[in-house]
């Protein structure tokens, strides 16, 4: 980890928060996301929920980078999902000391659709929409807001993290509801929200309103 300071905005700090469970400050001050680097079907778009891919060589050199551009960064927390392709990402970039995994952080599961793109999914279902249909045999788009609401509940909760920042290593659509929950949009409005491999967005404040302060960075 290099000694520069990261590139990133300054934490906005407020004295009330509308997700805060603390008068002294936000909390988290700040949510850095980052998606995973490449992998063999993300570069074909194919949908990868629970298969446990490992990174492409593209995406490793692409995870390393993540490194330089998060220089200077010290999260109170770092939290990723457990598949290999996001806790990888985490480790080439440098930030594997005392990383914690969560379930809640694992990828949407597709079910039946598990492998496919989404022009293979719509040769089956022409009006199929993955934010309004979901996935046969696996999770609604309102099923993964549960799981984000329950991370930011469970960050909200813990005191030690007012005014730091949380840095988180996961997937495209868990991350992208996320960040639709963290703005008190519906988990939909996650649609919005697209996040490429190798990138991250940071979820920030001004005042008392919870804001998107950059992204695909």
């Amino acid at each position: 980890m290099c000694s520069q300071p990261a590139r990133l905005d300054p934490l906005w700090q407020t004295d009330v928060s509308r997700l805060s469970h603390s008068g002294e400050g936000p909390v988290p001050g700040r949510i850095i996301v980052v998606r995973h680097a490449a992998t063999e079907w993300s570069k074909v778009g194919r949908h990868t929920g629970r298969t446990d891919l490992p990174l492409e060589a593209d995406g490793k050199a692409d995870a390393a980078d993540l490194g330089r551009r998060l220089c200077g960064l010290r999260p109170t927390l770092v939290l990723s999902s457990p598949l290999r392709r996001a806790l990888d990402t985490c480790m080439l970039a440098g930030f594997g000391d005392g990383v914690e995994t969560s379930d809640l952080l694992l990828e949407m599961d597709y079910g039946d659709y598990e492998g496919l793109t989404a022009g293979q999914i719509r040769e089956m279902r022409p009006s199929w929409d993955l934010f309004s249909d979901g996935c046969p045999g696996g999770e609604t788009i309102a099923e993964v807001g549960v799981r984000a609401d329950t991370i930011l509940e469970r960050l909200a909760g813990q005191a030690g993290l007012v005014g730091a920042d949380v840095l988180v290593f996961a997937h495209g659509h868990i991350l992208r509801v996320l960040t639709a929950r963290w703005l008190g949009l519906e988990a939909a409005g996650a649609r919005r929200f697209a996040l490429k491999a190798g990138k991250f967005g940071v979820l920030g404040w001004e005042r008392e309103w919870s804001v998107l302060s950059g992204w695909n960075q």
